[in-house]
């Protein structure tokens, strides 16, 4: 396979890269760093997460982030829903798109959402149909494709059979999460062949984090290999609750970075790109996990 021509960024910054933060980030930090990432050239934001504030206190204001937004044309501004409550809450806020999240491991399964692998898809046939019927595309998340906290190897079997679940009820797009960083490139290379044999590598992403360093590695086997949408975090934001040690998703920046060397067109501005990464860590009191952020700051 050949590289793509063209790779769509889905900026989960906002979301997957504040949910975690233990000191509140006000609505109005949350709005202009949405703002200055669409001024940047990202196409696809994931803003809010329509999850109990008792879960992720730091999402409590989805709503107003949400209804907030300054939208911008062409632009898709998604939100998280992993149940019907979340999803009705976000259709009244009129998002672009929705998400829900599975897992390849049970026991993630259990520790993140309380129940079986197969439970948490039955839980999301609902969300499916409501969606479905307010013409509100959904994307599929699947965790601990490369690797589990608490399970360690996972087959790449087990992630084709929940990813092709969650595509056969519906998911245009199944976005593949190696939460906890353990991956390697033919680990991921091989997972990717498992997955798009029962789905088009059209309809994939890959989401890596950057816990051993290897997201960018990873990437560049699963990109040989045709996949042309890369989930990403401005200044590497993020980490998993779950997951001791892990750390953020690929910094976007990181990202962008690689594309322009390899000739693969993303759309997006690098300069802005990295002065938003340096804007949000030093306005939250992060360090800025994007080593392409870092060194341009420094010039």
């Amino acid at each position: 396979m050949a590289f793509p021509n063209h790779v769509r960024l889905v900026e989960v910054g906002p979301r997957d890269g504040l949910q975690n933060e233990p000191e509140p980030i006000d609505t109005q930090t949350k709005l202009a760093l949405i703002d200055r990432l669409g001024a940047a050239g990202l196409t696809h934001i994931e803003a809010a997460s329509f999850v109990s504030p008792k879960w992720v206190p730091q999402m409590a204001d989805h709503r107003e982030v949400m209804q907030g937004l300054t939208r911008r044309n062409g632009v898709t501004y998604s939100a998280l829903t992993p149940n019907l409550k979340g999803l009705e809450a976000a259709l009244e806020c009129g998002v672009d798109e929705v998400a829900v999240f599975g897992a390849a491991s049970e026991a993630f399964s259990q520790k993140n959402i309380n129940c079986s692998v197969s439970e948490s898809l039955e839980r999301f046939a609902p969300v499916l149909e409501r969606a479905r019927e307010a013409n509100v595309r959904v994307r599929g998340y699947v965790s601990c494709v490369l690797g589990c906290p608490y399970e360690g190897e996972i087959a790449p079997a087990k992630v084709a059979e929940v990813s092709k679940a969650l595509y056969e009820m519906g998911c245009y797009e199944v976005s593949l999460g190696d939460t906890i960083g353990t991956g390697t490139p033919l680990k991921a290379k091989r997972m990717i062949e498992a997955v798009a044999r029962d789905i088009p590598m059209t309809q994939l992403a890959a989401h890596f984090h950057d816990t051993y360093g290897q997201a960018l590695a990873n990437l560049y086997a699963v990109m040989e290999e045709g996949i042309a949408v890369v989930d990403s975090s401005v200044a590497g934001l993020g980490g998993c609750p779950y997951a001791k040690g892990a750390s953020g998703n690929v910094a976007s920046e990181d990202v962008v970075y690689l594309l322009d060397g390899l000739g693969i067109e993303s759309g997006i501005d690098l300069n802005a790109l990295a002065a938003t990464g340096t804007w949000i860590t030093q306005t939250i009191g992060r360090p800025n996990r994007s080593k392409v952020g870092v060194a341009l700051a420094a010039k």
